[in-house]
């Protein structure tokens, strides 16, 4: 009986770290823009480099402009590398090394009468691992009437595949995320 309640509690723990495991490993998506301006009329970009911006190197850039690309053609927009255009569009990259401690429990312990824990010692495993999260900011300029209207920033733990076609796979889910509600809905009178 001992058994079963301890090799219960110890699935119950492993499962919540492997939910909080893949719970870390989520992107989180922040969205702003101006709310009083009609994102309707908008109808053409060009890309543009932000000063002093951080970008990545050739193959990534050209991956990230790719999705992005992608994401605002399904939103009606076309680019437009000359001319006049309704936007700019411009992105920039940041990362942050963090430490993230994993403890694991790899001990005894049984549930005792009352809900508490009783009687057998238990052991605890602490392990550090580096991550790099990574933050992609891509901004939405007017230029007629030169200022930023709209911006989306996707964060997540970067853990790049040796897989190309993967890696741009998980560039596009992000910034398809990132722009899922544009264009944002015009703002109620009232």
């Amino acid at each position: 009986m001992k058994t079963t309640r301890i090799a219960a509690m110890f699935t119950l723990v492993l499962s919540a770290a492997l939910v909080s495991a893949g719970a870390a490993a989520a992107q989180t998506v922040a969205t702003n823009y101006d709310t009083k301006v009609d994102f309707s009329k908008y109808k053409t970009y060009h890309w543009v480099d932000i000063t002093g911006a951080t970008y990545p190197n050739q193959l990534n850039d050209m991956m990230i402009r790719s999705a992005v690309d992608s994401t605002l053609k399904m939103k009606g927009l076309v680019r437009q590398d000359s001319g006049s255009v309704d936007l700019y569009v411009g992105y920039q990259l940041t990362t942050q090394e963090q430490k993230q401690l994993n403890t694991y429990n790899t001990g005894g312990g049984a549930w005792g009468y009352g809900g508490g824990w009783g009687g057998m010692g238990g052991m605890s495993t602490t392990t550090v691992q580096n991550l790099t999260e990574g933050t992609l900011a891509v901004d939405l300029y007017d230029p007629a009437m030169e200022q930023l209207v709209w911006q989306s920033t996707g964060t997540k733990t970067l853990n790049p595949s040796s897989n190309a076609a993967k890696n741009q796979a998980n560039t596009q889910k992000a910034t398809n995320k990132m722009f899922k509600n544009y264009p944002p809905a015009p703002a109620k009178p009232k």
